[in-house]
Protein backbone atom coordinates (compact mmCIF):
# COMPACT_ATOMS: atom_id res chain seq x y z
CA UNK A 1 0.00 0.00 0.00
CA UNK A 2 0.97 3.61 -1.01
CA UNK A 3 2.01 5.63 1.80
CA UNK A 4 0.20 8.81 2.13
CA UNK A 5 1.82 12.03 2.67
CA UNK A 6 0.00 14.96 3.69
CA UNK A 7 1.54 18.56 3.72
CA UNK A 8 0.60 20.45 6.79
CA UNK A 9 0.44 24.25 5.62
CA UNK A 10 1.65 26.09 8.64
CA UNK A 11 0.64 30.02 8.97
CA UNK A 12 -0.48 31.51 12.60
CA UNK A 13 -1.29 28.15 14.24
CA UNK A 14 3.14 27.18 14.95
CA UNK A 15 2.33 24.61 17.58
CA UNK A 16 2.81 20.96 18.37
CA UNK A 17 -0.09 21.02 20.81
CA UNK A 18 -4.08 20.88 19.79
CA UNK A 19 -3.21 21.14 16.20
CA UNK A 20 -6.03 19.76 14.72
CA UNK A 21 -4.50 19.58 10.86
CA UNK A 22 -1.47 17.68 12.24
CA UNK A 23 -3.58 15.21 14.66
CA UNK A 24 -5.70 14.37 11.80
CA UNK A 25 -3.17 13.46 9.22
CA UNK A 26 -1.51 11.20 12.00
CA UNK A 27 -4.62 9.87 12.93
CA UNK A 28 -4.90 8.60 9.10
CA UNK A 29 -1.47 7.08 9.35
CA UNK A 30 -0.24 8.81 6.78
CA UNK A 31 3.43 10.95 6.85
CA UNK A 32 3.38 14.89 7.09
CA UNK A 33 5.24 17.19 5.73
CA UNK A 34 4.97 20.32 7.25
CA UNK A 35 5.68 23.51 5.10
CA UNK A 36 5.68 27.56 6.85
CA UNK A 37 6.10 30.05 3.80
CA UNK A 38 7.17 33.27 4.70
CA UNK A 39 5.21 35.30 2.03
CA UNK A 40 6.59 38.66 0.68
CA UNK A 41 3.42 40.37 0.59
CA UNK A 42 3.16 40.44 4.51
CA UNK A 43 6.60 42.02 3.89
CA UNK A 44 4.84 44.45 2.09
CA UNK A 45 3.38 48.41 2.56
CA UNK A 46 0.12 48.79 4.68
CA UNK A 47 -2.56 51.02 2.46
CA UNK A 48 -1.03 54.24 4.14
CA UNK A 49 2.70 53.21 3.85
CA UNK A 50 3.46 51.66 6.81
CA UNK A 51 5.84 48.32 7.09
CA UNK A 52 3.02 45.60 7.10
CA UNK A 53 5.23 43.61 9.61
CA UNK A 54 7.77 45.44 11.22
CA UNK A 55 10.66 44.94 12.95
CA UNK A 56 9.47 43.46 16.73
CA UNK A 57 6.57 41.47 15.21
CA UNK A 58 9.38 39.84 12.40
CA UNK A 59 11.66 39.09 15.17
CA UNK A 60 9.04 37.28 17.37
CA UNK A 61 7.62 35.63 14.00
CA UNK A 62 11.23 34.35 13.08
CA UNK A 63 11.61 33.15 16.44
CA UNK A 64 8.15 30.88 16.61
CA UNK A 65 9.05 29.05 13.45
CA UNK A 66 12.44 28.51 14.56
CA UNK A 67 11.27 27.18 17.45
CA UNK A 68 8.56 24.84 15.41
CA UNK A 69 11.08 23.31 13.44
CA UNK A 70 13.00 22.61 16.74
CA UNK A 71 10.40 21.32 18.28
CA UNK A 72 9.56 19.16 14.78
CA UNK A 73 13.06 18.34 14.89
CA UNK A 74 13.08 16.85 18.09
CA UNK A 75 10.08 14.36 17.25
CA UNK A 76 12.36 13.16 14.48
CA UNK A 77 10.86 15.33 11.50
CA UNK A 78 11.76 18.92 10.11
CA UNK A 79 9.94 22.28 8.93
CA UNK A 80 10.28 22.99 4.86
CA UNK A 81 10.73 26.88 4.83
CA UNK A 82 10.61 28.90 1.63
CA UNK A 83 10.26 32.35 0.76
CA UNK A 84 7.21 32.98 -1.71
CA UNK A 85 3.87 33.01 -2.06
CA UNK A 86 1.99 29.67 -0.47
CA UNK A 87 -0.53 29.31 -3.76
CA UNK A 88 3.23 29.35 -5.63
CA UNK A 89 5.66 27.09 -3.10
CA UNK A 90 2.94 24.61 -2.56
CA UNK A 91 2.14 23.43 -5.58
CA UNK A 92 5.98 23.17 -6.12
CA UNK A 93 6.27 20.52 -3.84
CA UNK A 94 3.45 18.01 -4.72
CA UNK A 95 5.11 16.30 -7.67
CA UNK A 96 8.79 15.96 -6.11
CA UNK A 97 7.29 14.81 -2.51
CA UNK A 98 4.00 13.10 -3.92
CA UNK A 99 1.77 15.38 -1.68
CA UNK A 100 -1.85 13.30 -1.92
CA UNK A 101 -3.31 16.77 0.48
CA UNK A 102 -2.77 19.55 2.40
CA UNK A 103 -4.63 20.81 5.84
CA UNK A 104 -4.58 23.76 7.25
CA UNK A 105 -6.24 26.17 9.49
CA UNK A 106 -8.17 28.67 7.97
CA UNK A 107 -8.05 32.54 8.58
CA UNK A 108 -11.09 34.48 7.88
CA UNK A 109 -10.01 37.77 6.61
CA UNK A 110 -10.18 38.70 2.88
CA UNK A 111 -5.88 38.96 2.40
CA UNK A 112 -6.07 35.65 3.96
CA UNK A 113 -8.88 33.98 2.06
CA UNK A 114 -7.57 35.42 -1.31
CA UNK A 115 -4.44 33.26 -0.30
CA UNK A 116 -6.61 29.82 0.16
CA UNK A 117 -8.55 30.42 -3.02
CA UNK A 118 -5.17 30.75 -4.87
CA UNK A 119 -3.79 27.99 -3.49
CA UNK A 120 -7.12 25.69 -3.71
CA UNK A 121 -7.71 26.75 -7.47
CA UNK A 122 -3.28 25.97 -8.11
CA UNK A 123 -3.43 22.38 -6.39
CA UNK A 124 -7.02 20.91 -8.40
CA UNK A 125 -5.36 20.68 -11.49
CA UNK A 126 -2.83 18.24 -9.54
CA UNK A 127 -5.67 16.13 -8.23
CA UNK A 128 -4.46 17.53 -4.70
CA UNK A 129 -7.16 17.95 -2.11
CA UNK A 130 -7.78 20.29 0.41
CA UNK A 131 -9.14 20.10 4.07
CA UNK A 132 -9.52 23.17 6.03
CA UNK A 133 -9.72 23.31 9.82
CA UNK A 134 -11.10 25.93 12.50
CA UNK A 135 -8.59 26.44 15.12
CA UNK A 136 -8.47 30.30 16.31
CA UNK A 137 -10.51 30.28 19.25
CA UNK A 138 -11.65 28.92 22.38
CA UNK A 139 -14.73 27.70 21.15
CA UNK A 140 -15.75 26.05 18.19
CA UNK A 141 -18.56 27.15 15.53
CA UNK A 142 -20.30 23.61 15.67
CA UNK A 143 -20.54 23.99 19.88
CA UNK A 144 -22.00 27.61 19.52
CA UNK A 145 -25.91 28.00 20.73
CA UNK A 146 -26.21 30.07 16.90
CA UNK A 147 -25.17 30.06 13.41
CA UNK A 148 -22.23 32.42 12.75
CA UNK A 149 -24.67 34.50 10.30
CA UNK A 150 -26.37 35.13 14.05
CA UNK A 151 -23.66 35.67 16.31
CA UNK A 152 -25.32 38.84 18.36
CA UNK A 153 -24.09 42.38 17.74
CA UNK A 154 -23.94 43.20 21.19
CA UNK A 155 -20.86 41.13 23.43
CA UNK A 156 -22.71 40.61 26.00
CA UNK A 157 -25.90 38.64 24.50
CA UNK A 158 -22.86 36.16 23.26
CA UNK A 159 -21.28 35.95 25.90
CA UNK A 160 -24.71 34.82 28.31
CA UNK A 161 -25.74 32.41 25.74
CA UNK A 162 -22.28 30.92 25.04
CA UNK A 163 -21.46 30.40 28.39
CA UNK A 164 -24.71 28.71 29.12
CA UNK A 165 -25.38 26.56 26.57
CA UNK A 166 -21.79 25.90 24.81
CA UNK A 167 -18.65 23.91 26.29
CA UNK A 168 -15.06 23.52 25.15
CA UNK A 169 -13.76 20.69 23.51
CA UNK A 170 -10.48 19.40 24.86
CA UNK A 171 -7.49 19.60 23.18
CA UNK A 172 -5.68 17.57 20.58
CA UNK A 173 -2.68 15.56 21.79
CA UNK A 174 0.38 16.41 20.77
CA UNK A 175 2.41 13.81 19.05
CA UNK A 176 4.94 11.89 20.39
CA UNK A 177 7.04 11.21 17.40
CA UNK A 178 7.01 11.92 13.61
CA UNK A 179 8.07 10.13 10.92
CA UNK A 180 11.35 11.83 9.01
CA UNK A 181 10.76 13.97 5.85
CA UNK A 182 11.59 12.32 2.26
CA UNK A 183 15.34 13.55 1.43
CA UNK A 184 13.75 14.65 -2.01
CA UNK A 185 13.55 18.11 -1.19
CA UNK A 186 16.07 20.68 0.40
CA UNK A 187 13.99 21.67 4.24
CA UNK A 188 15.66 25.45 3.40
CA UNK A 189 16.51 28.08 5.67
CA UNK A 190 14.69 30.30 8.25
CA UNK A 191 15.65 33.38 6.70
CA UNK A 192 17.20 36.32 8.64
CA UNK A 193 15.37 40.22 9.12
CA UNK A 194 17.79 41.60 6.85
CA UNK A 195 16.25 38.95 4.16
CA UNK A 196 12.97 40.67 4.81
CA UNK A 197 13.98 44.33 4.68
CA UNK A 198 14.10 44.65 8.27
CA UNK A 199 16.61 46.24 10.61
CA UNK A 200 16.91 43.77 13.76
CA UNK A 201 14.87 45.94 16.56
CA UNK A 202 16.75 47.43 19.33
CA UNK A 203 16.18 46.10 22.55
CA UNK A 204 14.77 48.75 25.05
CA UNK A 205 15.03 47.74 28.87
CA UNK A 206 12.09 49.83 30.04
CA UNK A 207 10.38 46.99 27.79
CA UNK A 208 7.79 45.09 30.01
CA UNK A 209 9.03 41.57 28.84
CA UNK A 210 11.23 40.37 26.61
CA UNK A 211 9.07 38.64 24.14
CA UNK A 212 10.88 35.32 23.02
CA UNK A 213 8.75 34.08 20.00
CA UNK A 214 7.81 30.22 20.13
CA UNK A 215 5.08 27.19 21.63
CA UNK A 216 8.67 26.85 24.39
CA UNK A 217 8.37 30.65 25.58
CA UNK A 218 4.94 30.77 25.39
CA UNK A 219 3.96 27.76 27.76
CA UNK A 220 6.99 29.11 29.76
CA UNK A 221 5.36 31.98 30.14
CA UNK A 222 1.76 30.29 30.99
CA UNK A 223 3.84 28.45 33.37
CA UNK A 224 5.23 31.68 35.27
CA UNK A 225 2.23 33.93 34.88
CA UNK A 226 -0.14 31.01 36.48
CA UNK A 227 2.04 28.94 38.21
CA UNK A 228 5.05 30.30 40.01
CA UNK A 229 4.31 33.82 39.98
CA UNK A 230 0.57 32.83 40.96
CA UNK A 231 -0.63 36.25 39.51
CA UNK A 232 -4.20 34.76 38.16
CA UNK A 233 -5.16 35.33 41.05
CA UNK A 234 -5.24 38.86 41.28
CA UNK A 235 -5.27 39.57 37.23
CA UNK A 236 -8.79 41.46 37.64
CA UNK A 237 -6.91 44.12 39.65
CA UNK A 238 -3.80 44.27 38.76
CA UNK A 239 -5.09 43.53 34.43
CA UNK A 240 -5.33 48.05 33.89
CA UNK A 241 -1.55 48.04 35.07
CA UNK A 242 0.74 49.91 32.75
CA UNK A 243 4.48 49.07 34.53
CA UNK A 244 6.13 45.45 34.67
CA UNK A 245 6.26 42.04 33.39
CA UNK A 246 3.11 40.45 35.97
CA UNK A 247 0.33 43.29 35.46
CA UNK A 248 -1.03 40.91 33.27
CA UNK A 249 -0.61 37.63 31.35
CA UNK A 250 1.04 38.84 28.29
CA UNK A 251 -0.06 36.00 26.61
CA UNK A 252 -1.48 37.92 23.71
CA UNK A 253 1.77 37.54 21.26
CA UNK A 254 1.70 33.54 21.54
CA UNK A 255 -2.33 33.18 21.38
CA UNK A 256 -1.80 35.71 18.20
CA UNK A 257 0.69 33.15 16.19
CA UNK A 258 -0.92 30.20 17.65
CA UNK A 259 1.85 29.19 19.30
CA UNK A 260 -0.66 28.70 22.15
CA UNK A 261 -4.03 27.37 21.79
CA UNK A 262 -6.75 29.30 23.28
CA UNK A 263 -7.55 25.62 24.79
CA UNK A 264 -4.27 25.46 26.25
CA UNK A 265 -4.53 28.56 28.78
CA UNK A 266 -8.11 27.70 29.53
CA UNK A 267 -7.24 24.08 30.73
CA UNK A 268 -4.28 25.78 32.87
CA UNK A 269 -7.15 27.96 34.42
CA UNK A 270 -9.02 25.00 35.16
CA UNK A 271 -6.58 23.36 36.44
CA UNK A 272 -5.72 26.33 38.67
CA UNK A 273 -8.91 26.97 39.63
CA UNK A 274 -8.82 23.39 41.35
CA UNK A 275 -5.84 23.62 42.96
CA UNK A 276 -5.29 26.80 43.87
CA UNK A 277 -8.31 29.23 43.92
CA UNK A 278 -11.47 30.27 41.75
CA UNK A 279 -12.26 33.98 41.87
CA UNK A 280 -13.14 36.64 39.87
CA UNK A 281 -9.71 36.64 38.29
CA UNK A 282 -9.81 33.16 36.65
CA UNK A 283 -13.57 33.79 35.64
CA UNK A 284 -11.86 37.56 34.28
CA UNK A 285 -8.79 35.78 32.29
CA UNK A 286 -11.18 33.56 30.30
CA UNK A 287 -13.86 36.73 29.69
CA UNK A 288 -10.98 38.45 27.96
CA UNK A 289 -10.29 34.79 25.36
CA UNK A 290 -14.49 35.47 24.35
CA UNK A 291 -13.61 38.67 23.58
CA UNK A 292 -11.32 37.41 21.79
CA UNK A 293 -13.44 34.69 20.18
CA UNK A 294 -16.40 37.48 19.43
CA UNK A 295 -13.88 39.57 17.35
CA UNK A 296 -12.73 36.47 15.09
CA UNK A 297 -16.70 35.62 14.59
CA UNK A 298 -17.51 38.99 13.83
CA UNK A 299 -14.60 38.99 11.21
CA UNK A 300 -16.45 35.81 9.85
CA UNK A 301 -19.73 37.50 10.01
CA UNK A 302 -19.35 40.86 8.34
CA UNK A 303 -16.16 40.02 6.27
CA UNK A 304 -14.50 42.85 4.39
CA UNK A 305 -17.21 45.53 6.46
CA UNK A 306 -14.40 45.39 9.21
CA UNK A 307 -11.79 47.42 7.26
CA UNK A 308 -13.96 49.90 5.94
CA UNK A 309 -13.79 53.58 7.27
CA UNK A 310 -17.61 53.89 8.39
CA UNK A 311 -17.04 50.03 9.98
CA UNK A 312 -19.23 47.44 11.01
CA UNK A 313 -22.06 50.23 11.89
CA UNK A 314 -21.60 51.86 9.05
CA UNK A 315 -21.99 55.14 9.73
CA UNK A 316 -20.46 57.66 7.26
CA UNK A 317 -17.88 59.79 9.65
CA UNK A 318 -15.62 62.70 7.94
CA UNK A 319 -12.48 61.09 9.05
CA UNK A 320 -9.59 63.68 8.56
CA UNK A 321 -6.46 62.23 7.54
CA UNK A 322 -4.13 65.24 8.66
CA UNK A 323 -0.52 63.65 8.49
CA UNK A 324 1.04 66.73 10.70
CA UNK A 325 -1.09 65.38 13.86
CA UNK A 326 -0.74 61.75 13.08
CA UNK A 327 2.77 62.23 13.38
CA UNK A 328 2.46 63.47 16.59
CA UNK A 329 0.43 61.43 18.12
CA UNK A 330 2.27 58.36 16.62
CA UNK A 331 5.91 60.12 17.72
CA UNK A 332 4.74 60.78 21.60
CA UNK A 333 4.48 64.34 21.05
CA UNK A 334 0.49 65.23 21.45
CA UNK A 335 1.39 67.17 24.94
CA UNK A 336 -0.47 64.25 26.93
CA UNK A 337 1.65 62.50 28.73
CA UNK A 338 -0.52 59.33 29.02
CA UNK A 339 -1.11 59.63 25.33
CA UNK A 340 2.43 60.48 24.66
CA UNK A 341 4.44 57.80 26.90
CA UNK A 342 2.62 54.70 25.53
CA UNK A 343 3.15 55.91 21.62
CA UNK A 344 6.71 55.87 22.59
CA UNK A 345 6.59 52.72 24.31
CA UNK A 346 5.08 50.99 21.49
CA UNK A 347 7.51 52.48 19.22
CA UNK A 348 10.28 50.90 21.25
CA UNK A 349 8.99 47.90 22.15
CA UNK A 350 6.25 46.55 19.84
CA UNK A 351 4.25 46.14 22.73
CA UNK A 352 1.25 48.56 24.72
CA UNK A 353 -0.82 47.82 27.91
CA UNK A 354 -4.90 47.11 26.93
CA UNK A 355 -5.33 50.41 28.85
CA UNK A 356 -2.81 52.26 26.74
CA UNK A 357 -4.36 51.42 23.69
CA UNK A 358 -7.90 52.51 24.90
CA UNK A 359 -6.78 55.63 25.48
CA UNK A 360 -4.31 56.06 22.32
CA UNK A 361 -6.91 55.01 19.86
CA UNK A 362 -9.64 56.85 21.96
CA UNK A 363 -7.58 60.18 21.23
CA UNK A 364 -6.83 59.71 17.53
CA UNK A 365 -10.27 59.24 16.92
CA UNK A 366 -12.15 61.46 19.31
CA UNK A 367 -9.64 64.15 20.18
CA UNK A 368 -7.87 64.62 16.46
CA UNK A 369 -10.80 63.19 14.90
CA UNK A 370 -7.99 61.11 12.75
CA UNK A 371 -9.35 58.18 10.49
CA UNK A 372 -9.02 55.31 12.73
CA UNK A 373 -8.16 52.83 9.78
CA UNK A 374 -4.46 54.99 10.43
CA UNK A 375 -4.41 53.77 13.63
CA UNK A 376 -5.07 50.03 12.90
CA UNK A 377 -2.45 50.17 10.27
CA UNK A 378 0.11 51.31 12.43
CA UNK A 379 -0.77 49.41 15.18
CA UNK A 380 -0.77 46.14 12.38
CA UNK A 381 2.88 47.21 11.28
CA UNK A 382 4.70 47.48 15.10
CA UNK A 383 2.33 45.32 17.45
CA UNK A 384 4.13 41.86 18.74
CA UNK A 385 0.65 40.75 19.11
CA UNK A 386 -1.07 41.57 16.49
CA UNK A 387 -4.05 39.71 15.63
CA UNK A 388 -6.22 40.63 12.51
CA UNK A 389 -9.68 40.54 13.91
CA UNK A 390 -8.55 41.89 17.42
CA UNK A 391 -6.75 44.61 15.92
CA UNK A 392 -9.87 45.72 13.61
CA UNK A 393 -12.29 45.17 16.06
CA UNK A 394 -11.33 46.91 19.16
CA UNK A 395 -10.50 49.71 16.90
CA UNK A 396 -13.73 49.72 15.14
CA UNK A 397 -14.92 49.77 19.09
CA UNK A 398 -13.18 52.46 19.95
CA UNK A 399 -13.94 54.65 16.95
CA UNK A 400 -17.73 54.16 17.58
CA UNK A 401 -18.18 52.48 14.43
CA UNK A 402 -18.24 48.68 15.68
CA UNK A 403 -20.55 46.32 16.75
CA UNK A 404 -21.55 46.76 20.75
CA UNK A 405 -20.02 50.54 20.73
CA UNK A 406 -22.34 52.88 22.87
CA UNK A 407 -22.64 56.06 20.50
CA UNK A 408 -19.48 58.77 21.69
CA UNK A 409 -17.32 57.48 24.23
CA UNK A 410 -14.22 58.82 24.40
CA UNK A 411 -11.93 58.82 27.57
CA UNK A 412 -11.21 61.57 29.38
CA UNK A 413 -7.06 61.26 29.46
CA UNK A 414 -6.42 63.06 32.46
CA UNK A 415 -8.84 61.26 34.37
CA UNK A 416 -7.44 58.06 33.10
CA UNK A 417 -4.26 58.99 33.85
CA UNK A 418 -4.84 59.72 37.77
CA UNK A 419 -6.45 56.28 38.19
CA UNK A 420 -4.13 54.52 36.48
CA UNK A 421 -1.08 56.00 36.70
CA UNK A 422 -1.72 58.00 40.13
CA UNK A 423 2.26 58.61 40.83
CA UNK A 424 3.39 59.24 37.74
CA UNK A 425 5.49 56.16 37.39
CA UNK A 426 4.65 55.08 33.86
CA UNK A 427 4.77 58.80 31.94
CA UNK A 428 8.22 59.23 34.02
CA UNK A 429 9.45 55.75 32.70
CA UNK A 430 8.87 56.65 28.92
CA UNK A 431 9.01 60.47 28.64
CA UNK A 432 12.08 61.74 30.74
CA UNK A 433 12.01 64.95 30.18
CA UNK A 434 9.07 64.85 33.01
CA UNK A 435 11.19 63.06 35.52
CA UNK A 436 11.53 65.79 37.81
CA UNK A 437 8.18 66.58 37.95
CA UNK A 438 5.85 65.91 40.88
CA UNK A 439 3.21 63.61 40.44
CA UNK A 440 0.67 65.68 40.96
CA UNK A 441 1.78 67.97 38.03
CA UNK A 442 3.14 65.22 35.67
CA UNK A 443 0.41 64.76 33.92
CA UNK A 444 -0.63 68.72 33.15
CA UNK A 445 2.39 69.84 32.43
CA UNK A 446 1.06 72.72 30.38
CA UNK A 447 -0.12 74.20 34.08
CA UNK A 448 3.64 74.69 34.74
CA UNK A 449 4.32 78.14 35.77
CA UNK A 450 8.00 79.10 34.19
CA UNK A 451 9.55 79.17 37.62
CA UNK A 452 8.12 75.39 38.21
CA UNK A 453 9.60 74.39 35.21
CA UNK A 454 12.74 75.97 35.73
CA UNK A 455 12.98 74.22 38.62
CA UNK A 456 11.84 71.23 37.77
CA UNK A 457 14.45 71.33 34.21
CA UNK A 458 11.86 71.47 31.52
CA UNK A 459 10.64 73.96 29.08
CA UNK A 460 7.11 73.58 28.01
CA UNK A 461 6.96 74.21 24.46
CA UNK A 462 10.58 73.00 23.61
CA UNK A 463 11.71 69.98 25.67
CA UNK A 464 7.81 68.61 25.85
CA UNK A 465 5.25 70.00 23.63
CA UNK A 466 2.03 72.33 24.42
CA UNK A 467 -0.92 69.65 23.81
CA UNK A 468 -2.04 69.96 20.28
CA UNK A 469 -5.69 70.16 20.87
CA UNK A 470 -7.96 71.17 23.80
CA UNK A 471 -9.43 68.18 25.06
CA UNK A 472 -12.55 69.01 25.80
CA UNK A 473 -13.44 71.20 23.38
CA UNK A 474 -12.12 68.21 20.20
CA UNK A 475 -13.99 65.99 21.79
CA UNK A 476 -17.05 68.02 21.55
CA UNK A 477 -16.82 68.96 17.72
CA UNK A 478 -16.05 65.61 16.97
CA UNK A 479 -19.32 64.32 18.60
CA UNK A 480 -20.97 67.01 16.57
CA UNK A 481 -19.83 65.24 13.67
CA UNK A 482 -20.51 62.05 14.85
CA UNK A 483 -24.36 62.82 15.87
CA UNK A 484 -24.69 64.42 12.10
CA UNK A 485 -23.13 61.03 10.87
CA UNK A 486 -25.73 59.31 12.41
CA UNK A 487 -28.30 61.65 11.76
CA UNK A 488 -29.62 62.57 15.34
CA UNK A 489 -29.26 65.88 17.07
CA UNK A 490 -27.05 66.86 19.21
CA UNK A 491 -27.76 66.31 23.24
CA UNK A 492 -29.35 70.11 24.27
CA UNK A 493 -27.25 71.09 26.53
CA UNK A 494 -28.89 71.52 30.32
Amino acid sequence: MAELRILIWYRTDLRLHDHEPLHQALKHQSRVIPVYCFDPRQFGQTSFGFPKTGSFRAQFLLESVANLRQSLRSLGSDLIVRQGKPEQVIPNLVQPLDIAAVYYHTELTSEEQTVEAALQAALAPLGVSVKRFWGHTLYHPDDLPFEIQRIPEVFTNFRKQVEKQSTVNPMFPTPRSLQSLPPEVAVGDIPQLTDLGLESPTLDDRAVLRFQGGETAGRDRVEHYIWQADKLRVYKETRNGMVGADYSSKFSPWLALGCLSPRYVYEQVQHYEDQRIRNDSTYWLIFELLWRDYFRLICAKHGNQIFYPSGLQGIPIPWKQDWQRFDLWRKGRTGFPLVDANMREIAATGFMSNRGRQNVASFLTKNLGIDWRMGAEWFESLLIDYDVCSNWGNWNYTAGVGNDARGFRFFNILKQARDYDPQGAYVKLWLPELTNVPSSKVHEPWKLQPVEQKRFGVQIGVDYPNPIVDLFKSAEANEKLYNAAIGRNPKPKR
